[in-house]
């Protein structure tokens, strides 16, 4: 019985030292738009999985580096406007129900487990709805991260792209 209490004090000693994180909890953002314009204008703006920065203003370039546009595996290849390149794989692509789905493959942002989609549905008369949606974790494992690397924000991160990129292509679109 002493030598089970020894065992178990021990135990509970080195498991407190090891700062054991809670596990991450998975992150959700979505943003929408409407814009108005036809949704095949639309659709024919955000589908080209090589061409975000056509309308997203915080992207200086983007580029196909493997597979094909607007099939599963392609990899892009995005330069953020002050340097940093992000990569990403599409994972889905559905021309008839305008949307696609990807993943991050490699990237500087302060995330992991990174997977978003994007789709084009009619909306309200001579609308388009916009949708860009993905989830998330915190790539900062300690209990407590630095703000920006915190759920907080990571998520305003996330929600101020998808934000960026929306209110951008309504303003490409609109008449």
């Amino acid at each position: 019985m002493k030598t089970l209490r020894v065992v178990l004090t021990l135990a509970g000693t080195l498991t407190a030292g090891a700062g054991l994180a809670a596990p991450l909890q998975t992150l959700h953002v979505t943003e929408t738009v409407e814009i108005k314009a036809p949704l095949d204008k639309v659709w024919a703006t955000v589908k080209d999985f090589d061409g975000l920065a056509k309308w997203h203003p915080g992207f200086a370039r983007d580029e196909l580096i493997s597979g094909s546009n607007g099939k599963a595996g392609a990899m892009r290849k995005l330069t953020i406007k002050d340097g940093p390149v992000i990569t990403e794989r599409l994972l889905a692509y559905d021309e008839a129900k305008h949307s696609f789905r990807y993943t991050i493959t490699e990237s500087p942002l302060p995330i992991t487990h990174y997977t978003s989609t994007t789709s084009v549905r009619a909306g309200r008369t001579g609308m388009t709805k916009v949708t860009w949606g993905g989830s998330f974790k915190r790539k900062n494992t300690s209990d407590n991260p630095p703000e920006a690397e915190s759920d907080a924000g990571v998520t305003k991160l996330i929600k101020g792209v998808y934000r960026g990129g929306l209110d951008n292509l309504k303003k490409l679109l609109e008449p």
